[in-house]
């Protein structure tokens, strides 16, 4: 059984985070399901990842050690991850590769902040693996 049900991060607009995330998701076989002036809702078949714009209208903040880490089908699909997140304004926060230090042999992953500071991790072989 999966113990999320879903995951978000916030962004100061959806039209703005869309720009970014429509363009990213899509390189994991992810669309956009459902999209409104406050989210927009991601996933393959099932809804499993938003962005948001903050309910109480502060201003959107990552957290400080907290990363949303997506399954990636293939080592090809972690490099185009990494490739529409730089090309979306995205910034790289490690270069597609091998991670030996990784407790699963055969890692391939990568490390992207998206342009409002959330960071993310494309990998291949993971723990959902």
């Amino acid at each position: 059984m999966n113990i999320i049900d879903h995951l978000s991060v916030g962004v100061p607009s959806i039209e703005e985070g869309r720009k970014f995330y429509d363009a990213v998701m899509k390189t994991l076989g992810c669309d956009c399901l459902a999209a409104t002036e406050g989210f927009a809702a991601y996933g393959n078949g099932a809804v499993q990842f938003l962005i948001m714009t903050p309910l109480n209208q502060e201003a959107a903040t990552f957290g400080n050690g907290t990363h949303i880490c997506f399954v990636a089908p293939t080592q090809e699909s972690v490099n185009e991850f990494h490739q529409a997140a730089l090309s979306n304004s995205g910034v790289c926060e490690g270069e597609p590769g091998p991670r030996p230090g990784y407790p699963k042999p055969d890692v391939f992953t990568t490390f992207v902040r998206d342009p409002f500071g959330n960071k993310l991790e494309a990998i291949h072989n993971g723990f959902a693996v």
